[in-house]
């Protein structure tokens, strides 16, 4: 019997589910009953089981046939054997099953989460989050994604608590003290998108978008904070409704914000919940990036309704059907939201994390096999998110718009309810283009991997070709304590590359596959491959190339097209294939720019740099960085001007943050205080895109008095953006006692375990917090190995890659040696061979890096 997969002799078609949680006690009982098709004669049926203790077991049918039976628990497979007097014969049956287990705290299953009223009484929510195998924690079941089943729920409460589940409540009534609320029936779905909330809770008024009611759910006093989610969760029902030709599958639809939620936010259907961060935002109050995350992740959850829980991957090697088309589509919904916002072109950014991923050699294809649980949560990921989203864009505009949504409206059509997989996908695409798509998509979706597209003159031709780009020449050593597993160098195959070009303002089309690919060019004209920045490919141009373009600098290229060539060039520099000196005088070259994504990706090379630079050599950045930033920032100045949009009032915080840290700049850090004390007297003071610049400047140069108040600031915050810009402030101090403090709060109780991993990944790229911090995380890895989501853990160890020594490298794999830690998949690989390349950056430039820096200041 495969351990992670359950027989297919029984399958279920429908749940009747009655769960009774205590909120004080932390436990729950429950009942249920599943219809089966028994299809071959059986004495034992399994089904997953997780921390549940099944009490009572029996089976009947429609001939009045009841069997007794007894459940024996297998918890390191995660399942129950359901042992019968007699075997039940094929046919209909119906499984009766009593249970017990309970609302954990770690974030999955049927969980608690808590808060604290205004009075500072706590008070409890019982929760849940299934994806990816956690079903198993509330109720006996098949749970696995092509299983799909109709599900009824009752939940048994508190008369004074209110539920909320996947469907609307068709019965409220009270029995022997308790509450019953009866839930509709759902669609067939899977198990992991089953969802149940009980606790205080209030909501909005519904608006009603067609035949669906759309609801934002909060604890009580948060409902203020509710408006700017419930207007996006409209707009994107409304436009997902529309692109996609089919009706919303739900009967109602809720968003709720949960106080304590390890992820960003979690699909189910008709009963959407989310970090309060994610939901929640005081709108005159946020940044335009606080903003935009909301948005972000409304639209990416609505998407799933069709992508994902109408139509769903038969198995977990296809989440990148759910995920990077919900990605996809969200850029699709915001852009078309709030077209201002160029949310295409932002993108970029997202997309950069993807490519510095997948330029390792513990890269993983985007779909690639998945037995056990573990690896599937380790496929949440910047690969399956956001690789996956750029190659379907990539793919859009490669069909063009029209055909490509219209192949996704047959997909849909004819799966829905259903399971599909990738190849089902490029059939609908590929009848509605009348093209193979296998041909070009399959190389991007099942090899590791991107190609380094490299232009080149040769007499009057353009001549592009391609190689797989690596950070690193050879792949690094396997770790020892871990099963060999097969690095796929991925460089025997080319790509079909879509490449766009333009030449002398004139648009040229090709695909580079195995051989080189030439285009006339006439004269001195510029070259720009990658037109439009849609390609998931970098681009390394020959000299003369790169002369042409940065004589065009900056309003010869779209934003998007700036941005690329610096970060193309940065990732080049990182990997040994351009010097650093060429990098420093791209950047230089730069001052002038305005678009905040290539600010962006120009600040977070600076910030790379920071961590590899000596600390004697630390005066040279900071004055470099003065003489980037400073004239921008002079240009901008402290507050917004008439005809400022969105953009650039968020890059003036950018711009602020980064002059005043990176740059450590004295007057920038004065004024700061100013204007933070300004902000203090009258919130208008101040724009509310400075604000977070002024709080990150203040915990740079903080005292122990600043930490105190910044303490007290993060516990009393009137917002989840507020308390989230205060509790990473106090990973950003830099003296001995508020680390010391911080990292306390970690484990104490202070920060809730679903931010804490995140705080100590911080501190560990903080130049000045990273060793005692990875001390204090050695000292307690079993603590936290207990208190956190593996998720969070997961996030928690990346921020290893700030340890940028030789010596602190060489610890690191010492102790994830002597600890034998595996995260799931290739992702401990993928952080260490992070850690590597920039090692290896330190190694081949920290000498010179002062003088190249000093040279362009």
């Amino acid at each position: 019997m495969d351990p992670y997969r359950l027989p297919r002799a029984v399958v279920p078609s429908r749940y009747d589910l009655r769960l009774e949680p205590d909120l004080v006690t932390h436990t729950f009982t429950g009942h249920e009953i599943i219809a089966v098709d028994v299809r071959e004669a059986t004495a034992e049926v399994f089904v997953n089981t997780a921390e549940l203790a099944i009490t009572e077991v029996s089976a009947d049918n429609a001939a009045g046939d009841r069997i007794s039976g007894a459940a024996t628990a297998d918890e390191e497979a995660e399942r129950s054997r359901l042992a019968f007097e007699r075997p039940l014969g094929v046919g209909a049956w119906r499984l009766r099953l009593t249970f017990r287990g309970m609302l954990n705290d770690k974030l999955r299953g049927f969980y608690r989460s808590t808060y604290k009223d205004a009075g500072g009484a706590t008070h409890t929510i019982a929760a849940t989050q299934f994806e990816a195998t956690d079903a198993r924690r509330a109720f006996p079941c098949w749970d696995e994604p092509d299983f799909k089943a109709v599900f009824a729920a009752t939940l048994s409460i508190d008369p004074a608590l209110t539920a909320v589940s996947n469907t609307s409540i068709v019965e409220t009534r009270l029995d022997g003290g308790r509450k019953l609320v009866r839930f509709a029936d759902t669609i067939r779905m899977s198990t992991y998108l089953v969802a149940f909330v009980v606790g205080e809770l209030e909501s909005t008024d519904p608006r009603q978008l067609g035949r669906t009611p759309l609801r934002v759910w909060c604890v009580p006093g948060k409902r203020r904070l509710a408006a700017f989610g419930h207007e996006a969760g409209a707009f994107t029902l409304r436009f997902f409704e529309d692109y996609y030709g089919v009706p919303y599958p739900g009967d109602k639809l809720d968003l709720l914000a949960i106080p304590d939620f390890a992820a960003g936010a979690m699909e189910n259907l008709g009963a959407i919940t989310f970090r309060e961060t994610a939901l929640l935002i005081d709108e005159n109050a946020a940044t335009h990036a606080e903003l935009e995350r909301v948005a972000d992740v409304v639209a990416h959850e609505n998407a799933h309704m069709w992508f994902g829980d109408l139509v769903t991957m038969t198995w977990w090697n296809g989440i990148w059907l759910n995920e990077a088309f919900a990605t996809f589509m969200e850029m699709l919904a915001v852009d078309a939201w709030k077209p201002e916002w160029q949310r295409w072109t932002s993108f970029g950014v997202s997309r950069a994390a993807a490519f510095a991923v997948d330029g390792l050699w513990n890269t993983r294809p985007i779909e690639f096999p998945v037995r056990a649980p573990r690896d599937a949560d380790a496929m949440f990921d910047v690969l399956t998110y956001e690789k996956g989203a750029s190659v379907l864009r990539m793919l859009e505009q490669y069909l063009g718009p029209d055909v490509f949504r219209d192949g996704v409206r047959a997909y849909l059509r004819e799966h829905a309810y259903g399971n599909a997989d990738t190849g089902d996908l490029w059939a609908a695409l590929g009848q509605a283009a009348g093209a193979p798509i296998p041909a070009v998509m399959d190389g991007w979706i099942f090899r590791p991997g991107f190609p380094l597209v490299s232009a080149r003159l040769d007499g009057g031709e353009l001549v592009l070709s391609q190689q797989r780009f690596t950070y690193l020449p050879a792949p690094p050593a396997p770790l020892p304590w871990k099963p060999a597993s097969r690095v796929d160098e991925g460089t025997a195959q080319p790509w079909q590359v879509p490449v766009q070009v333009r030449v002398d303002g004139r648009t040229h089309r090709a695909m580079l596959g195995d051989a080189e690919a030439r285009l006339p060019v006439p004269g001195d004209a510029p070259v720009l491959v990658n037109e439009g920045g849609h390609g998931f490919y970098r681009v390394r141009y020959s000299g003369e190339l790169l002369e042409r373009l940065l004589a065009r600098l900056p309003d010869g290229l779209a934003p998007i097209e700036r941005f690329n060539l610096v970060n193309d060039t940065w990732a080049a520099t990182v990997a040994g294939l351009v010097p650093l000196s060429q990098y420093v005088d791209l950047a230089t070259r730069l001052r002038g720019e305005r678009d905040r994504n290539v600010w962006t990706s120009l600040l977070a090379s600076m910030h790379a740099l920071n961590r590899v630079i000596r600390a004697e050599d630390r005066t040279h950045l900071e004055r470099f960085v003065r003489g980037l930033v400073g004239p921008a920032v002079a240009d901008l100045g402290w507050a917004p001007a008439p005809g400022d949009d969105d953009l650039i009032r968020q890059l003036r915080g950018d711009l602020l943050r980064a002059l005043g840290t990176l740059g450590n700049d004295g007057a920038v850090q004065a004024r700061a205080a100013e204007l933070y004390a300004a902000a203090l007297r009258d919130a208008r003071a101040v724009d509310a895109n400075v604000l977070p610049a002024l709080i990150a400047i203040l915990a740079h140069v903080g005292d122990a008095a600043r930490y105190k108040e910044f303490v007290e600031r993060f516990r009393s915050a009137a917002t989840p953006q507020e308390e989230q810009r205060y509790l990473y402030a106090l990973a950003a101090f830099r003296h001995r006692q508020p680390i010391e403090e911080t990292l306390a709060k970690t484990i104490n109780g202070e920060i809730r375990t679903q931010d804490a991993p995140f705080v100590a990944r911080a501190m560990l790229m903080n130049v000045d917090a990273r060793e005692l911090t990875w001390s204090f995380i050695k000292s307690q890895w079993d603590t936290m190995d207990r208190l956190y989501p593996k998720h969070g853990l997961r996030r928690m160890c990346e921020g290893v890659t700030g340890l940028v020594t030789p010596e602190l490298e060489r610890d690191v794999h010492a102790f994830f040696a002597s600890r034998q830690v595996d995260l799931g998949g290739r992702t401990l690989e993928q952080y260490l061979e992070q850690l590597r390349i920039a090692v290896a950056l330190r190694d081949r430039e920290g000498g010179p890096l002062a003088a190249h820096l000093a040279k362009a200041s």
